[in-house]
């Protein structure tokens, strides 16, 4: 967590603070968020990519029970009117999604996925709050470009109007080299080796 005390605190539009880190999940690579999400300090954001499963909503619920319990961020990817049936804190949108104009929920958070200067800048344009901007580091992702490096990323952020989070093979061993000037990090493998395999019983940490 040291990486994300060196980031710059931000602030989604309608004032909330927003998280120095994210945990992302998938159903493969993290098939169990769950007992991950019981191992976050409180703080942390969480988004939730479902993919359609047929027991999103049980499976939602649940994961939202423990955001509010434990003081996480819980975003849901792409499915509005499921963030609202679970209670989450706001959405993730995918980059194809960052077109037309919608109706924003007072007091959520919108956070968007962004590959190049041209989607951050239709982010910024939708309202979003906050863009994840990938790939920064070379990434098993099979969707990951080519890696942006934490050089080019860091100038990258100097000219955005917006918070940016580092995503793409961020990991405890590089993520520092991005914080100039983002918001924080975000991570799939990263959180799941940081919370899992590395840690002996669950304690409580400190807020992030």
């Amino acid at each position: 967590m040291a990486a994300s005390r060196l980031a710059k605190p931000a602030r989604a539009r309608n004032r909330r603070a927003l998280p120095r880190a994210f945990f992302v999940t998938d159903p493969v690579r993290t098939p169990d968020p769950l007992a991950i999400l019981k191992r976050l300090p409180r703080g942390f954001g969480v988004i939730w990519r479902h993919f359609g499963s047929p027991s999103r909503l049980a499976t939602g619920l649940a994961l939202a029970r423990v955001c509010r319990k434990r003081g996480l961020i819980l975003l849901v990817a792409n499915d509005p009117a499921l963030a609202t049936r679970i209670g989450a804190s706001g959405v993730h949108w995918p980059e194809r999604q960052l077109k037309g104009v919608r109706a924003r929920k007072a007091g959520w958070i919108e956070t968007a996925a962004a590959h190049s200067r041209a989607a951050i800048a239709r982010a910024a344009g939708l309202g979003v709050d906050a863009v994840l901007v990938s790939a920064v580091f070379p990434s098993q992702s099979p969707t990951a470009g080519p890696a942006l490096g934490a050089l080019r990323f860091r100038l990258l952020t100097r000219s955005v109007q917006l918070p940016v989070y580092a995503l793409g093979g961020v990991s405890a061993d590089n993520a520092a080299r991005a914080m100039h000037n983002a918001a924080g990090w975000a991570a799939i493998e990263g959180v799941v080796e940081g919370w899992t395999k590395r840690q002996g019983p669950r304690r409580e940490r400190p807020r992030i």
